[in-house]
């Protein structure tokens, strides 16, 4: 993919499993704001209702969203970030807590996905994307669990190479668990989806994948 690279930090549980790099671009979701300075980093645009920082930060580049509202802030921070052409999206600060607020970040990658883009959520220890109509390919070495999930009613031309597990060709239901607890096998490994959108989530963190 080309395109830039946003680095967004919402107001979940934090993993600092990841750090902004040069070029990124990088957005605070609320909450994310105080993460981010508490580590010394200005974020390039703060963007939120603010209800969990406690009041609208001191900051050049600030959109107030109204408390009620369609798009939460993590989804508000990623259309700003699509708008600006990015096309990798890493999220910290997403999982964890409250759980409507894990599934609606789930729910954005898999938005970010069917935007042509990809999206990673960081957590203690385990990373999350989506993919649709295509190929998420994971490096050699790796140990620890990988789940796939369909996000749509079902996913056609599902293929898992390189995993304990392998499937050819499948169809996925969002109905039915099939494609959780899968493991690495320490060989290069790759989740592809013909048709639908897949949401896989591995221990482990966004070093192991290929293209990041």
């Amino acid at each position: 993919m080309d395109g830039g690279r946003c680095f967004i930090v919402g107001a979940g549980e934090y993993s600092g499993s990841e750090m902004p790099v040069k070029g990124d671009y990088v957005i605070a979701a609320d909450g994310g704001y105080a993460e981010l300075v508490s580590r010394g980093i200005v974020p390039d645009m703060v963007i939120g209702d603010f209800d969990s920082l406690g009041g609208t930060p001191a900051h050049n580049n600030v959109i107030v969203s109204p408390a009620e509202k369609d798009d939460t802030d993590m989804m508000l921070a990623v259309r700003e970030g699509l708008v600006r052409g990015n096309n990798i999206f890493v999220i910290d600060g997403g999982l964890g807590g409250r759980l409507d607020h894990t599934l609606a970040n789930i729910q954005i990658l898999a938005y970010i996905a069917q935007n042509g883009a990809r999206g990673y959520l960081l957590g203690n220890g385990i990373c999350v994307t989506a993919v649709t109509n295509g190929t998420v390919g994971f490096k050699s070495g790796l140990s620890g669990g990988i789940s796939i999930f369909c996000m749509d009613g079902r996913a056609a031309g599902v293929t898992i190479s390189g995993l304990k597990y392998a499937i050819d060709n499948a169809e996925l239901s969002n109905a039915y668990p099939i494609g959780v607890s899968n493991e690495f096998s320490g060989t290069p490994a790759s989740v592809t989806v013909r048709a639908g959108t897949l949401v896989i989530i591995w221990t482990g963190g966004l070093w192991g994948v290929e293209g990041t």
